[in-house]
């Protein structure tokens, strides 16, 4: 019974002890609390409407820098390998030969006639000063070179006797090193009024042969052989 009581007692004092308070309306101060109450609950929703977006975006943009780093390092990861599979080629440096006739009409027309790629191999860029009536080509790693020179002297080998071939109408003269074991041979056009000589690697193919007689033919009218003497 006693503790029923308490409650009520404590109220009847607080209101004794605090006239001022007593003369206040209720429901003025009621009111005024519920005003207050709504205006927090209503910053309170504010408050966690603005939080949300940025939690939501949060993990997207540490996504973000994440990833990006990730595919810069993957981009020079592949550029290495593609730089590993296909090094750039270092410019070729070719010898001057005795080549009298290189900067005549005959290499002229022939020079710009030339294909920029033969089979697997593609043109070279040639260290300056390069000799007049040349052009290389070489693979995409390197490696032995194509080598062609316009506007040269006769061989030496090349007399009544040596034994042609002819591809696509040009008239070639072999000459191999048969006690050097070298993996290169030298093709001599020899009836276009000028000779031209053409080095390759023998795991060249036909294809180089074929494509430099073509040019050789549209450039350079033939003209009748003129070989040295036999030996005696």
């Amino acid at each position: 019974m006693d503790i029923a009581k308490q409650p009520a007692e404590h109220a009847d004092t607080a209101a004794e002890s605090t006239p001022e308070s007593a003369g206040t309306p209720k429901s003025a101060t009621a009111d005024s609390s519920d005003a207050d109450d709504a205006e927090r609950s209503t910053a309170a929703v504010a408050s966690a409407e603005d939080d949300e977006p940025a939690e939501r975006r949060s993990p997207a943009l540490i996504a973000t820098a994440i990833a990006l780093p990730i595919a810069l390092v993957a981009g020079v990861l592949v550029m290495g390998v593609l730089a590993n599979r296909h090094p750039a080629r270092e410019p070729l440096v070719l010898g001057a030969v005795q080549a009298p006739a290189a900067t005549g009409p005959q290499c002229s027309a022939l020079l710009p006639a030339l294909p920029d790629k033969l089979g697997d191999y593609t043109v070279s860029e040639l260290v300056q000063p390069a000799p007049d009536g040349a052009k290389a080509w070489q693979q995409a790693d390197g490696g032995d070179a194509i080598v062609l020179r316009c506007g040269l002297d006769r061989p030496l080998e090349f007399n009544r006797a040596s034994p042609l071939q002819v591809v696509n109408n040009v008239n070639w003269f072999d000459v191999r090193d048969q006690t050097s074991g070298a993996a290169s041979g030298t093709y001599w056009a020899v009836d276009r009024g000028t000779y031209i000589a053409l080095t390759m690697p023998d795991n060249a193919g036909p294809t180089p042969l074929q494509e430099i007689s073509d040019a050789i033919t549209k450039a350079i009218p033939q003209q009748p052989l003129d070989p040295g003497p036999l030996p005696n």
